[in-house]
């Protein structure tokens, strides 16, 4: 398995570049902006301050140099952003192992936010954190309960998505489609679900039930 590294600032220690080199462990993380990275940016800031001048919109330019800070052993590849807009400057910085050009890698760089709003939906919105048993062996029997529900939330969420519907949280989720009253009858060959008619989660459940494939009536 390739294992590769996408971190926030706060992981930004010589001690994980110097494990990740040493074990050919690829890696993008996020550098706290100091005077010398902010002077590195200073030309590509200059550039973007011009052209938001003359287009009077938001300007993003992307760079690269190499950077040594006073805690590294050798010079290190840093990738930066230069934007300025109507709020104001900002720039960023993050160090890599990656040969990627510098917008590609920083485009990639931020989406790490995504994988972080999955883990907040985990955590908080299916309460996998809920793990006060005394047991270890219960503790982990209670976390594969919390996988398999985020497993099916998570599925109904990609079908409503598919179906036009907007991305939800899943706390959302849940209280539009689960957290309501209703009644189930078991039949020989179908189950039925007996919904309200005027329930704020009907076109939910209407679209659920054409991306099954499933007769509501």
């Amino acid at each position: 398995m390739e294992i590769e590294i996408r971190a926030d600032a706060g992981f930004a220690i010589p001690a994980l570049y110097d494990y990740c080199e040493s074990e050919s462990i690829t890696y993008t993380v996020g550098l706290i902006t100091n005077s010398r990275l902010e002077e590195m940016a200073e030309d590509l800031l200059a550039e973007a301050r011009e052209r938001y001048e003359q287009e009077q919109k938001k300007v993003k330019l992307f760079g690269e140099d190499l950077y040594t800070a006073g805690s590294w052993e050798h010079a290190r590849r840093v990738v930066y952003k230069a934007e300025i807009m109507e709020k104001g400057t900002n720039t960023r910085f993050v160090v890599t192992t990656r040969t990627d050009e510098p917008e590609a890698l920083y485009e990639w760089y931020v989406r790490r936010g995504e994988s972080e709003n999955w883990i907040k939906d985990f955590k908080l919105h299916i309460k996998a954190d809920r793990l006060s048993c005394h047991r270890f062996i219960a503790n982990q029997f209670r976390l594969l309960l919390h996988a398999a529900a985020y497993w099916l939330l998570d599925t109904l969420r990609r079908k409503l998505v598919e179906s036009g519907a907007r991305r939800m949280q899943l706390d959302t989720l849940r209280l539009s489609l689960i957290k309501i009253g209703g009644r189930v009858r078991e039949l020989m060959t179908k189950v039925r679900m007996h919904l309200a008619s005027g329930h704020p989660g009907q076109h939910l459940w209407h679209a659920l039930s054409g991306a099954f494939g499933v007769v509501h009536e």
